[in-house]
């Protein structure tokens, strides 16, 4: 049964750049994206980050200077990131990536927001 809803492409090449702290991704599409460690570990879509609703969401602070261990394929639909300060149970998942790489400046501008009014900061 063919559906109106559109297909999330695939990445065509997934590169860490441990030195930069970032994940460069190109999908079949031809988007690119680069997203910073640090940004990656805040949007994890992991429970301990995401809770199991949008009242449970928490900010992460303290995460300027994360950086990517490794990246681990998960099937053919998603990477598990190992970040620096041990967190590796987020799964993120081909539209998720590319998700948050549409909206990176809405999400991050959100974050320091969320930061700010709960006195947290980036810094450890």
């Amino acid at each position: 049964m063919p559906t109106d809803a559109p297909r999330i492409p695939t990445p065509l090449e997934i590169r860490l750049l441990k030195a930069e702290k970032r994940l460069d991704i190109e999908f079949a599409d031809g988007t690119r994206f680069s997203l910073p460690a640090e940004y990656l570990r805040v949007e994890s879509p992991s429970a301990e980050v995401q809770g199991h609703s949008q009242k449970e969401r928490k900010t992460v602070p303290g995460r300027r200077h994360v950086g990517i261990m490794g990246v681990e394929p998960v099937g053919h639909y998603a990477i598990r990131l190992l970040f620096d300060d041990l967190h590796d149970t987020g799964i993120y998942s081909w539209e998720y990536l590319y998700r948050l790489g549409r909206e990176q400046d809405g999400r991050w501008a959100a974050y320091l927001d969320a930061l700010a009014s709960k006195g947290m900061s980036r810094d450890p």
